[in-house]
């Protein structure tokens, strides 16, 4: 495997981080069809994601647009993605944002209106989460760089097409496992999954700024490594 393609499936792993698709991912989880509903989600993410990433490889990638992108924008990438991850342990760590939690505190039971794919999804529809699916799957950062070093990687056409369907496997994890649960063992899933949730909210904080911290370092090692070769 070149370079290009383990950096590629690197960003593969902080794509996945991604708080609307864990957003659904939780509505779905304690519907009263979760399986079907997960299923139709995760179709219309494979369509986007799939379809979207191999027009960026195999489309743009004579032009040298994403090239030049990708020599420019990865090492920026890094850089700023690598900040606002340590600046966000270095917030949560330091205890900076209690006036924001303060904040929230204060309105936590004021009446709010849920978004509008949440409302679709808690209908139950398979056809309507494959629509939320599609639309909710929009590229950012991490899937942009990533596909452009699948363009830029030294592998043939079929290489470069696994790449991308593998890349987005990796980069859909948080619906794809409690799916396969749900499949295998639905009722031990869903006690699972309300035990990970009970311990994620108990530990919300301190699993952020850990994270934050060795993504970000990671990020900025790699920033400076691009720029001194």
């Amino acid at each position: 495997m070149t370079a290009n393609m383990t950096d590629a499936l690197a960003f593969a792993f902080t794509a996945a981080l991604n708080p609307t698709l864990l957003a659904a991912t939780m509505v779905m989880l304690f519907a009263a069809e979760p399986k079907r509903l997960m299923s139709g989600y995760l179709l219309g993410a494979y369509t986007v994601s799939i379809s979207l990433g191999l027009i960026i490889v195999f489309a743009l990638q004579d032009s040298g647009a994403v090239g030049t992108t990708e020599h420019t924008l990865s090492p920026a990438a890094d850089i700023v993605l690598g900040l606002l991850f340590l600046l966000l342990a270095f917030v949560i760590h330091g205890d900076r944002d209690a006036r924001l939690r303060e904040r929230r505190a204060r309105t936590k039971n004021a009446p709010k209106e849920a978004p509008r794919w949440r409302k679709s999804l808690d209908k139950g529809s398979p056809r309507t989460a494959y629509l939320v699916g599609v639309m909710l799957t929009l590229p950012g950062a991490s899937y942009l760089v990533g596909m452009a070093r699948i363009s830029q990687a030294n592998a043939s056409t079929a290489g470069k097409a696994l790449a991308v369907v593998v890349f987005n496997v990796i980069m859909l994890l948080l619906i794809e496992i409690p799916l396969l649960g749900f499949v295998v063992r639905p009722d031990g899933t869903k006690r699972q999954v309300k035990r990970f949730t009970d311990w994620v909210s108990a530990n919300a904080r301190t699993i952020i700024a850990r994270i934050g911290l060795a993504l970000g370092g990671l990020l900025l090692v790699r920033a400076a490594i691009e720029l001194l070769a």
